[in-house]
C-alpha cells in the first residue's frame, strides 16, 4: 500500500513519512491528516540541532504538480482527521501568490477538508501582513505549528534559530489577530546543563507573554551530522540528565501564566508523557513531576528503546 495512493498513511511516532520524493515530517497530532507537499526542505535549514532537512535543497513545488496531486487525492477516501498538512519544513514561507492557489485548490478538489495546517516560524509569519494571514485563514489555514524551542535570547542565538524573542512575540500577536491557531513547540535540554535553569525560566516567561492555545515540549537529541552533535561529541555541550530535563518541564508548567493552553509532553522523545489544560491542570501536573523528580525512580520513565526523534 503506497503513500502515493494513501497520502495520510504514516510510518510511526517520530513524525516521519516516506513519500516518493524522500521523507517528510509532520507533527504527531497530524498523524491522520492528508500530507500535501508544496515545498521541499527548509528555507532556513541552519538550526544547530536539526537533521530533518540535511541534504535537501529548498524548492517550491510547481503549481501544476500540486494541482495534479490534488486531483489524484480527490479520488481517494478523505483523511480521518478532516485535515490537510502542508509539507515540508516551512511551507508558510511560500509567497502569498503561491499559497493562495494551493488553498484554493484544496477547497476545490477536497471539499471534505475542515482545516489546513502547516509548519511556520517568525520569518514566514512576519513576511505576511495581518490582512494576508486573514486571507489564508479565510481559505482554510487554521493552525501554524511553530518551533519556538526556547524563550532565552542566548540560546536562540546559540542554536542559530534565526529569530529573536521579540520576533516570536510579534509572530504570536500577528497569528492571533488573523484568527489562526498557534501551536508552539519547545525543546527541553536545548541550552545544555549550563543554561538549563535560564532556558526553562525564560521559556516559561515567553509562554506567558504569547499565551498560545497549544504548546508541546520535546526533548532535544544530538543527531549525527548536526553542529549540536559535533559539540556534544567534543564535550562542548552536555545534555541534562533525565531528571534535569523533567525539572525544566516542571519549570515550564509551574511558571507559565496562561489563559487556556492545551499543553503536552507526549512526543516520542520525552521521558514522561503528560497532557493537560493550563491553568486548570497546572497543580496536578506540577505535583506529578515533583513526585517523579523526588523519587528519581527511572522505572516510571520511558525506556530508551521506546524513545524517538
Amino acid at each position: 500500500m503506497s503513500n502515493a495512493l494513501h497520502p495520510f498513511m504514516t510510518t510511526g511516532p517520530d513524525g516521519r513519512t516516506l513519500v516518493p520524493g524522500g521523507s517528510v515530517y509532520r507533527p504527531p497530532s497530524e498523524h491522520d491528516s492528508l500530507l500535501l507537499q508544496v515545498s521541499v526542505g527548509c528555507s532556513h535549514n541552519k538550526c544547530s540541532y536539526c537533521a530533518m532537512y540535511l541534504g535537501k535543497r529548498f524548492a517550491i513545488r510547481p503549481q501544476a504538480e500540486i494541482d495534479g496531486l490534488l486531483a489524484r487525492y480527490a479520488t481517494q477516501p478523505p483523511a480521518p482527521s478532516g485535515r490537510v498538512f502542508l509539507c515540508d519544513g516551512d511551507a508558510l514561507i511560500l509567497p502569498q501568490r503561491r499559497l493562495v492557489p494551493v488553498l484554493e485548490g484544496i477547497r476545490k478538489h477536497l471539499p471534505w477538508v475542515r482545516r489546513v495546517c502547516t509548519y511556520g516560524d517568525t520569518r514566514s509569519v512576519l513576511r505576511k501582513s495581518v490582512d494576508e494571514l486573514r486571507q489564508l485563514r479565510e481559505l482554510g489555514l487554521g493552525m501554524v505549528y511553530h518551533g519556538v524551542e526556547t524563550g532565552d535570547e542566548q540560546s536562540l542565538a546559540a542554536i542559530t534559530k534565526g529569530a529573536t524573542r521579540a520576533e516570536v512575540v510579534e509572530t504570536a500577536a500577528r497569528l492571533k489577530a488573523a484568527g489562526i491557531a498557534h501551536s508552539v513547540i519547545l525543546l527541553l535540554g536545548i541550552a545544555g546543563v549550563e543554561g538549563s535553569e535560564r532556558h526553562a525560566r525564560e521559556t516559561a516567561s515567553l509562554l506567558t507573554a504569547i499565551d498560545p492555545p497549544f504548546a508541546g515540549a520535546l526533548t532535544v537529541t544530538p543527531v549525527p551530522g548536526t553542529p549540536l552533535h559535533d559539540a556534544f561529541e567534543r564535550g562542548a555541550f552536555t545534555l541534562p540528565d533525565k531528571f534535569g530535563l523533567l525539572t525544566e518541564l516542571r519549570t515550564l508548567i509551574a511558571e507559565s501564566t496562561l489563559t487556556r493552553c492545551r499543553f503536552s509532553s507526549n512526543h516520542a522523545s520525552n521521558y514522561l508523557p503528560l497532557r493537560g489544560e493550563l491553568p486548570r491542570d497546572q497543580e496536578r501536573m506540577v505535583a506529578a513531576l515533583d513526585e517523579v523528580i523526588r523519587r528519581r525512580d527511572e522505572r516510571v520513565l520511558k525506556p530508551e528503546w521506546l524513545r524517538g526523534l
